[in-house]
């Protein structure tokens, strides 16, 4: 039996309904029936029947169908050595016969009819006499009585058949529990007065076999599948009688279920598929997921399918950087494209966000060219042990571990493994290995838990660092359309290239949830009235309506602070800055010996197109253009920081992309850039617009701001002319962004 996460509800029947018990709960009288029905000469006879297996052979012989004529010990041996077969043929007799006559030589009776009532068939799924005692009288074996424990030795005769009868069937039966009555009198096991008081007992309702519909069929898939890998044999599964306590939250799956189904438009394509986990961070159990129609398609979305996991895979790219000293307020490349050898890899829409953005900034925009630049400054080894550490295969992210797109997404995952990943982040940067089983109980009425032990796989402060850049996402970046009225969180939306997966993956303290949206065929995700999806669209949608439901009644938890991000101000968009006193963040705040920008800054040379070193600034194109939006400065204790002039880069088709759906409260635009107006004070110099140019000509530098004491700002530096910006090193492959 399978039950779901309480232990008591059941699930499925999978293999074997059986529990074992010892021959003295087992009541004398239906012991006798048993006998009586079976093998009268049994306590007598030498383990064999001569005269039942001759009239077999016989049979056989002359093309007759082959009758049984099996004694009690013949029986437990067919069904207690599973080596010898259900086969019917002489060969087969001739073994059960041999076996038959060592073990009644070697074995007491009382050993061999315990064996034999608890591996006997009694139909209703029933293996074993306390199963059939449950299965038809709604009681454990102790408690049945002479006429019910007629029944049940009569039912051996024709399981199926007397299961649950009626018409022909129940005559047939009712028959067959006389002549068992009449037998047990003979053999002295009841008087003629209580043979003759006997009633024909009434049979407890049948349960309806439950239905491999809705999710029913992808659960036993996977619990088999755990069962398998915690050592338990098909056979075991089969014919062992195993209780098994499964993870799922009853409620929860139906909420998981109807979740997608409220969401999604009725007349989305057939094609599309959707997966959803939701994984316990301080267990890593699997509480609940959507596969599909399983129906329709038994290769689940959840578990099975894996598809390429695009910016929700920056998560673990942002911890490696925090894990090697980095902080929030690192500096990084914003602007697009950013060239790696001989490719251009740029942003969303070709858009540019700034010379250098903080790490909070490009979490909460997705900025590609950012954490393109963070891989590769941190090194790329160090992007997948992070990825490793929260739980994704190693055979999955080896074939884009040298690609400076890794830090992208080009890794496909399933929906669990996400989750699980983001779980990690939620539980503190503890990881617990996903799992299904919490308990299993053998015939014998052993149990064991399953618990794994978590294991450290970043520290505290990474963990809520990372956070705290993903409650941004939701809080005013991509992810808006996830945010909960009640409580905060943290998520990530991932959109691969031409929309071939979209997702969203996000948490709060107490659970872990992963959407994602794809087509076998890597078509684009469409759906009428929505068009070409994004990870902030549907799967937001689905996460929240989902997560909203499975947190009803749920204390409110907070998220830890951050621990590299100083106080900070909201603008009138809420885009989260630095705080405004103070020096400004120099860049990078990495470890010492980090890598240079790679435009210019404070105090930083640029050299020409053609020295060695780090590369100037992209310049514009040759026809008349306008300079993209510069980024504010920050404002020093005296004097305002100089302004980063705008700069212009070549036109590109984007291959990764992630916009969030507009925010009810600010209509803005999805991934727009990032200056915005300051709400807290007047003041000049926060916009850069590039000059009329041709190229040649450095752009406008920005206007200082007024610093705290007022006096004026200085004038920003005036933009210099280079090629599109470079990242110095060796030549590294660079997969395709992405294709599933």
């Amino acid at each position: 039996m399978i039950y779901y996460r309480d232990g008591r509800t059941v699930l499925a029947t999978e293999g074997v309904n059986r529990k074992n018990v010892p021959l003295t709960q087992v009541p004398q009288v239906v012991r006798s029936a048993v006998i009586a029905a079976e093998n009268r000469t049994f306590y007598q006879d030498q383990g064999v029947s001569l005269s039942g297996t001759a009239r077999a052979v016989w049979s056989t012989v002359t093309g007759r169908q082959l009758q049984g004529g099996s004694t009690i010990t013949q029986q437990m041996v067919r069904n207690y050595y599973s080596g010898l077969g259900q086969e019917r043929s002489i060969g087969r007799k001739l073994k059960e016969i041999m076996i038959a006559l060592k073990v009644d030589r070697s074995k007491q009776k009382d050993w061999v009819l315990e064996r034999y009532l608890n591996t006997i068939y009694f139909g209703r799924g029933a293996y074993g006499i306390q199963a059939a005692a449950r299965a038809y009288f709604d009681k454990d074996v102790q408690n049945l009585t002479a006429a019910e424990g007629a029944y049940l030795a009569a039912v051996i005769q024709q399981p199926t058949r007397f299961a649950n009868p009626t018409g022909a069937a129940l005559d047939a039966v009712k028959a067959r529990w006389t002549s068992v009555i009449q037998g047990m009198r003979e053999i002295g096991a009841i008087t003629r007065e209580e043979a003759d008081a006997q009633v024909f007992p009434t049979l407890a309702r049948q349960r309806a076999p439950l239905s491999l519909g809705g999710q029913n069929g992808y659960m036993l898939a996977q619990v088999r599948a755990e069962l398998n890998r915690l050592g338990y044999t098909d056979e075991d599964i089969n014919h062992g009688g195993l209780k098994v306590t499964t993870t799922f939250d009853k409620k929860l799956m139906a909420q998981a279920q109807q979740a997608v189904k409220s969401v999604l438009p009725d007349d989305t394509p057939k094609k599309v598929r959707t997966g959803l986990a939701a994984v316990d961070p301080a267990t890593g159990e699997v509480v609940a997921f959507y596969g599909g129609r399983y129906e329709t398609n038994q290769y689940d979305n959840a578990f099975s399918a894996k598809v390429q996991a695009g910016s929700t895979f920056k998560p673990y790219t942002l911890a490696a950087a925090l894990e090697a000293g980095y902080g929030l307020d690192t500096l990084v490349y914003g602007n697009s494209p950013i060239r790696i050898g001989s490719a251009d890899i740029p942003n969303s829409g070709g858009r540019s966000y700034g010379q250098a953005i903080t790490l909070l900034q490009a979490t909460q925009f997705s900025v590609n060219t950012a954490f393109v630049d963070l891989g590769q400054r941190i090194g790329l080894d160090k992007v997948v042990a992070a990825a490793r550490a929260a739980g994704i295969p190693a055979g999955q992210l080896a074939p884009h571990q040298s690609a400076a797109t890794l830090p992208l997404g080009v890794a496909s995952v399933s929906a669990v493994q996400q989750a699980s990943g983001f779980a990690t982040f939620a539980a503190g940067g503890i990881h617990h290995e996903p799992h299904v089983i919490r308990t299993v109980t053998d015939s014998t009425g052993l149990t064991r838990k399953f618990a794994p032990s978590g294991t450290r796989a970043f520290s505290e402060n990474t963990a809520a660092d990372t956070t705290y850049a993903l409650e941004q996402v939701v809080r005013s970046g991509t992810g808006t359309a996830a945010r909960l009225w009640d409580r905060p969180v943290a998520g990530k939306t991932g959109t691969t290239d031409e929309s071939a997966a979209v997702w969203f993956s996000g948490y709060v303290p107490q659970l872990a949830v992963a959407v994602d949206m794809f087509r076998d065929d890597n078509k684009p995700v469409t759906v009428p009235g929505y068009g070409e999806l994004y990870g902030g669209t549907l799967p937001a949608e689905i996460w929240k309506t989902f997560m909203s439901t499975a947190m009803e009644d749920k204390p409110v938890r907070e998220f830890p602070d951050p621990v590299t991000w100083n106080p900070y101000y909201w603008d009138t968009y809420g885009m989260a800055m630095p705080q405004q006193s103070g020096a400004p963040t120099a860049y990078p705040s990495g470890p010492a010996g980090s890598p240079m920008p790679y435009g210019p800054g404070d105090g930083v040379t640029v050299p020409g197109p053609d020295a060695p070193g780090v590369p100037g600034p992209p310049t514009g194109a040759d026809e008349e253009q306008q300079g993209a939006t510069g980024q504010d400065g920050e404002a020093g204790p005296r004097g305002g920081a100089n302004g980063i002039g705008g700069a212009t880069g070549p036109t590109v088709t984007g291959r990764s992309r992630d916009t969030g759906a507009p925010d009810a409260a600010t209509r803005a635009a999805p991934e727009t850039g990032t200056t915005r107006s300051d709400a807290g004070a007047r003041r000049t110099g926060q916009t850069d617009v590039g000059t009329r140019r041709t190229g040649q000509t450095g752009q406008t530098g920005q206007t200082g701001q007024d610093g705290v004491d007022g006096q004026s700002g200085q004038t920003g530096h005036g933009g210099q002319s280079g090629p599109v910006a470079q990242i110095p090193g060796p030549q590294l492959p660079v997969a395709q962004v992405p294709a599933r």
